[in-house]
């Protein structure tokens, strides 16, 4: 009696059609922000974000919920539905959808099979910092991923103000732009703090427990000198930029970046400002922040945004890159195969593909 050889196993083969298209929507199996937590007040908001369209309502304590924004009755937006503090009234036949999704009455047809049933999809949630992230999973991962935010979003050493932009450029290109630190040499030359440096400085990119860093190796604490890709259950770019004492205590200025895609034009972006300052120290930064600092952040700001959204979406097929793209082009790669994994292990699966289900196109 003879055994058959086992076979090994392949990998189903994944198309670079089908990254761009995981892309263009946005990873799964991560947090994402997708917007300020002050954007949810007393009424349910809708929004589109990653290929999804979301509503986000408070209960009156403030509880936060996030779920998919259409009825299951019709599929009018909940977004428009009566509030009624602890669950959502479909304003086109008053259909009551509570807080897990759960179908809790049916005004019209008392008992019918709708009622009890989760027939609203409800995402996992959490606020930190000031803004709102949500679990977007695939069919293989619906439970949320660990989310380890950034000691400079939550610690008590660190102080923040969250910078929240739409810009009409895809979303990717904010990334490539953040783990760029040569284009603050010559974009932002004219600012408070990137007018000094070399302007042809050597590079190296290392990795980290969560990701990579891209630095200069020919200077540091001069000017933007580096930039680290972080992936804590949520992504992220981490940075920072030397300030002189003149403008208050706290050492370098800090940024976190994160960014969102809304379509394939317009992303939502989120800068939290920091600096490691407690006490009476903390009172001083956020005095001269607010009245010497945030107008100049925001024309620095300003000028990114000219420059990204007159960028035309298929500029990458066009490129030339060069030693100060290694950034650039690591992170690119990093979220390609991030992609491919992700669809190869849906399709090994049987699994639909997160850009199966209806998504919003610009």
């Amino acid at each position: 009696m003879t055994s058959a050889t086992p076979q090994p196993l392949t990998k189903p083969a994944v198309s670079e059609e089908e990254v761009e298209l995981l892309l263009q929507i946005g990873l799964r199996n991560r947090w994402h922000p997708i917007c300020p937590s002050h954007f949810v007040q007393d009424r349910p908001l809708s929004l589109y974000r990653l290929g999804l369209k979301f509503v986000l309502w408070r209960e009156p304590d403030g509880s936060l919920h996030v779920q998919d924004d259409h009825c299951p009755h019709r599929g009018a937006p909940l977004s428009l539905a009566r509030h009624l503090g602890d669950r959502l009234a479909c304003i086109y036949h008053g259909v009551e959808i509570g807080r897990d999704g759960t179908v809790l009455r049916v005004p019209g047809n008392p008992g019918c099979k709708l009622e009890g049933v989760k027939a609203v999809k409800t995402y996992p949630s959490a606020e930190v910092a000031g803004a709102i992230f949500v679990y977007i999973g695939d069919a293989l991962h619906p439970e949320p991923v660990a989310f380890a935010p950034p000691p400079q979003l939550v610690s008590d050493e660190y102080d923040r103000f969250l910078c929240y932009t739409e810009w009409r450029t895809p979303y990717r290109y904010m990334i490539d732009n953040n783990l760029d630190p040569m284009h603050g040499t010559f974009l932002h030359r004219q600012s408070h703090s990137m007018s000094t440096g070399d302007t042809a400085a050597r590079f190296r990119a290392r990795k980290t427990a969560t990701g990579f860093i891209f630095e200069k190796v020919t200077q540091r604490d001069v000017n933007f000198d580096w930039s680290e890709w972080c992936d804590t259950g949520a992504l992220y770019a981490r940075l920072e930029i030397p300030y002189p004492k003149s403008v208050g205590p706290g050492g370098n200025f800090g940024i976190i970046f994160m960014t969102t895609p809304i379509t394939d034009r317009l992303n939502a972006n989120f800068f939290w400002r920091n600096r490691k300052v407690q006490g009476w120290q903390r009172n001083v930064w956020r005095f001269l922040y607010r009245n010497r600092l945030e107008a100049r952040h925001w024309h620095v700001l300003e000028q990114d945004r000219f420059v990204a959204e007159g960028i035309e979406p298929d500029a990458n097929e066009r490129e030339f890159l060069y030693d100060h793209d290694v950034g650039v082009a690591r992170v690119r790669r990093w979220m390609r195969d991030e992609a491919a994994a992700q669809i190869a292990a849906l399709a090994a699966a049987g699994q639909p593909m997160p850009w199966e289900k209806p998504r919003v196109t610009a």
